[in-house]
């Protein structure tokens, strides 16, 4: 594992998930930390690690630049600007049985565990339960280390077992109430494992607040790297760029102690409820109601669809017409949100791929667009412009179906063939509008069936004009 300038007062903050979002968000808050914090600021210190193999590239190229790398940030206005973040002070190198990770998680030292391992990386259900039919969850109820729940058991496991005391697991993916929610997970799995002992220990000695992070962060392109090299003179294979909006809101529930984050800008509050909500609702649901309305029309980035004038009319609407009055009252100015939200998404520079965030509406429908139907059913308000994202999505799946799609669909929870089958079935729409995994509590409603048979009508009509304007 590299390490640099160790010190034996050094406490540790460990992140699982070595993918770009942590690099460009959590880590730089704790580099502009360190970086401008008095002595007890600098005594914190990022370890960086992974569950799976797909990192260990980067990890390997991260160690040998002891930690740093250069990130890229763009203004709406196109003004960039370069930084090198130096957060990360100690690799843990991938292995199969996560040994290094577990040693790093099990430290006394250790009081702030991480994680982004994406919404659908928490394999719950639409109870808030395990789905314990999916096979790296299942593997890993039976022992294995696949999972965030894998391996933040065997570190618990080990801490409890070395007395090494309590500890923070703090999630850091968008995901609704995702301190509660994965705490839930990790309790249920807990005893699903017999492993009743160290339940109540983490009851007793783990801490799991619920936060809220924001900052679009591109998957790397090489064309970031030559624009760091150029103006930076540094050849970074870690390079990577985000836009330069960024925030984080996090409930100030930590059970050993944590950096004084305040004095970098993040929001420590007593209930991240109300950002957490306008956050998802806003701007993950249209985003994904951008990416799958621009994909079907032959658009590649997010920022083509935000300035085509019908699909950002559908994000918009969808916002006002219907999030607007589920959320308010707010602490927060949804308007202005709204506003600077699509602002943000019409950002040229930041080259965001449809492909990415189109990905995992599985999990996105049920978290980001199911909330507000089932808020707005609940006050008698027809929700249509959200049931149209709802059905951009069903249209989307049905050009996945068709082999239509310009790109790989990719989403974590959801069964190829079991989509295949309800798409080819004799009445789709209804059938998916039964799905449990999509609609929980709404699955099999003739009022959200009767919004998304209108919706399907009103996004076939716009696509067969789409298409025919571009003919």
């Amino acid at each position: 594992m590299m390490t640099n300038r160790d010190s034996k007062d050094d406490l540790v903050w460990l992140h699982i998930g070595a993918g770009s979002f942590h690099r460009a968000h959590q880590a730089v808050y704790l580099h502009r930390l360190r970086e401008r914090g008095n002595d007890d600021d600098r005594r914190w210190r990022l370890a960086l690690g992974n569950i799976r193999a797909d990192m260990a590239p980067l990890l390997k190229e991260l160690a040998q630049s002891e930690g740093r790398y250069t990130l890229e940030t763009v203004t709406p206005h196109g003004q960039r600007a370069y930084e090198t973040i130096r957060a990360i002070r100690d690799i843990v190198p991938w292995d199969a049985q996560l040994k290094g990770l577990v040693r790093t998680g099990a430290e006394a030292r250790t009081r702030v565990i991480s994680f982004t391992v994406t919404e659908g990386g928490y394999y719950l259900d639409h109870e808030h339960l395990l789905d314990v039919h999916n096979p790296d969850l299942a593997a890993d109820i039976g022992g294995d280390r696949r999972t965030i729940y894998g391996a933040v058991t065997a570190i618990l496991q080990a801490r409890q077992d070395s007395n090494a005391g309590g500890v923070t697991l703090l999630n850091c993916d968008n995901l609704r109430h995702n301190g509660e929610r994965f705490f839930g997970g990790l309790q249920q799995f807990l005893a699903l494992r017999g492993h009743h002992q160290l339940l109540e220990w983490v009851r007793a000695n783990v801490a799991s607040p619920n936060s809220m992070v924001d900052r679009i962060t591109p998957r790397p392109t090489d064309a970031v790297r030559q624009r760091v090299k150029e103006a930076t003179g540094v050849d970074d294979p870690c390079a990577l760029m985000a836009e330069s909006f960024i925030q984080w809101v996090i409930e100030d529930d930590f059970k050993a102690g944590r950096p004084a984050l305040e004095k970098v800008g993040v929001e420590m509050v007593a209930s991240v409820l109300p950002y957490e909500e306008a956050k998802i609702r806003i701007l993950n649901a249209s985003h994904s109601c951008i990416a799958w309305a621009g994909t079907m029309i032959g658009l590649g980035y997010i920022h083509e669809g935000t300035m085509h004038e019908d699909i950002r009319r559908m994000a918009y609407d969808y916002i006002t017409q219907d999030v607007i009055p589920c959320l308010t009252p707010s602490p927060l100015d949804l308007e202005a949100y709204r506003d600077t939200t699509l602002a943000r998404f019409a950002n040229p520079a930041i080259q965001d791929t449809n492909q990415r965030v189109a990905a995992d509406g599985f999990s996105k429908i049920p978290g980001f667009i199911r909330p507000t139907i089932s808020d707005s059913l609940a006050r008698s308000h027809q929700a249509r412009a959200t049931a149209q994202v709802a059905a951009l999505f069903f249209a989307f799946l049905q050009r996945w179906r068709r082999g239509e799609l310009a790109y790989e669909y990719q989403d974590g929870v959801f069964d190829p063939a079991a989509v295949g089958a309800m798409l080819d079935g004799p009445d789709p729409v209804r059938a998916y509008c039964n799905d449990p995994l999509l609609w929980g509590e709404l699955a099999g409603s003739v009022q959200l069936e009767r919004l998304l048979r209108e919706g399907v009508v009103s996004v076939n009509a716009w696509l067969a004009a789409s298409t025919k304007m571009s003919a």
